[in-house]
């Protein structure tokens, strides 16, 4: 299993069919020259930063203020990424002619990755962004390098792996994120919470790790769109002194199920574990927008194994979908299994996004996370004006200011042919 992992310091992408594809991401000597489409304008344009202020003094009460501005007058792109705030969808009874149209496009069971979408659904990132959220708490990711006994290392792999999900969704309320162009990539760091261990020294920097301008010890990511059909994303983090890295590739596909859409998110991860040469190999559930009619919300459904075949550690982790009738939304449920026994000796039990109760074979409960009590550690991106114009937040940060409140001029815009072209359809609505 784990030779199926990829080699995170090359680059190969087949021109085949899919069987074929192998996303391998070329760390830290990303292309700088091939940027897939490039449908919006450029960062450093003079148009760009000409943009008026805007005085918010002026604004009656009860509007929404205008957008964020630099002290020369422009418009601060990277202020609209960092606000997380997003709006209240409502329901989507109020789009009646939307609903009608997205209605028209559909039938049971078909593949969504050509269908139109509305702009007031859309969340203000890309998804290679989204896949970032996996490290919502480097600490608890980079600790497992820290355990000396394998057994340990398989139960914080689980800790942080069903901790990964909550920060993902920053509304309750389902949105999508934009589909990445071919080409595109995502990079960012983050500073590990209780590490005081930082280095401006040019010679500690990982020139040749993913973010080349991070140090040994900070945690560092990248995401490309390797393949635009089928949608295959790939992304790798790392952290140098730790010895610890992820690597992983997924393939969305969406189909329509009346009144809901399922995502069904095909590929693996490979948490790598070098002091020890562990590999544990992952897999992700799928996802789930319900009530798509009224208002619609997420959930994650399906089996995920996490294995290490050096050991022989494994677990299985079970997403567990609301019932028809009654039950709960969001609950999980995952065994952690030593090797060769098929009882076993973790039992973890709770809410992906809450909190979860670990149970010991000897009968022993106790808290295991509860992501509530939790604090997501910031991601830092560098400004859109220092990125390469294939980056994520660059591509996109016209959309990004354009689906502001007062960006958006009619709730029942649908996206243009240029947004279908680049895959904005229904396949990662609610990855």
């Amino acid at each position: 299993m784990a030779g199926d992992v990829c080699d995170i310091r090359e680059f190969s992408l087949p021109q085949s069919g899919w069987e074929e594809i192998h996303p391998l991401i070329h760390v830290g000597r990303l292309d700088r020259e091939t940027g897939g489409l490039r449908p919006f304008a450029d960062t450093n344009s003079e148009q760009c930063n000409e943009l008026p202020a805007t005085d918010t003094t002026t604004i009656p009460a009860g509007r929404p203020l205008g957008p964020p501005v630099c002290p020369d007058g422009s418009l601060d792109y990277d202020a609209l990424y960092e606000d997380e705030s997003e709006d209240d969808l409502g329901s989507l009874e109020s789009h009646g002619s939307v609903i009608s149209h997205l209605v028209s496009q559909v039938k049971i069971g078909m593949d969504l990755t050509k269908v139109v979408l509305p702009t007031f659904i859309l969340e203000r990132r890309s998804l290679l962004e989204m896949y970032a959220d996996y490290f919502a708490h480097p600490d608890m990711f980079v600790s497992i390098a820290d355990f000396s006994d394998p057994k340990d290392r398989m139960v914080q792999v689980v800790r942080w792996y069903v901790s990964a999900y909550h920060a993902g969704r920053k509304s309750p309320v389902a949105k999508k994120p934009y589909n990445p162009i071919l080409g595109e990539v995502f990079q960012c760091h983050w500073d590990i919470p209780g590490c005081s261990e930082t280095s401006s020294d040019p010679l500690d920097l990982v020139t040749d790790g993913p973010v080349p301008w991070c140090n040994r010890n900070q945690l560092t990511f990248v995401a490309e769109q390797v393949s635009h059909h089928p949608p295959v994303s790939a992304f790798y983090g790392e952290h140098y002194n730790k010895r610890i890295s992820f690597c992983a590739h997924v393939w969305t596909k969406s189909k329509f199920l009346g009144l809901s859409v399922g995502v069904y998110n095909i590929g693996q991860g490979c948490i790598s574990v070098l002091d020890y040469d562990e590999e544990y190999i992952i897999t992700f559930p799928n996802g789930y927008g319900r009530s798509i009619f009224t208002v619609p919300w997420i959930e994650l459904g399906g089996s995920v194994t996490i294995t290490c075949a050096k050991t022989g550690y494994n677990a299985k982790v079970e997403f567990l979908t609301k019932p028809f009738y009654g039950g709960r939304a969001n609950r999980i449920k995952a065994e952690v299994f030593s090797p060769n026994e098929r009882k076993p000796f973790l039992t973890v039990e709770g809410f992906w996004n809450g909190a979860m109760e670990a149970k010991w074979a000897d009968g022993k409960t106790e808290p295991f996370v509860d992501v509530n009590k939790l604090s997501v550690t910031k991601k830092i991106v560098r400004p859109i004006k220092e990125q390469i114009e294939n980056e994520s937040r660059r591509v996109w940060k016209e959309v990004t200011a354009g689906l502001r409140p007062q960006g958006i001029l009619n709730d029942s815009d649908i996206l243009d042919d240029n947004n279908i072209t680049n895959g904005n359809g229904l396949d990662n609505f609610w990855s």
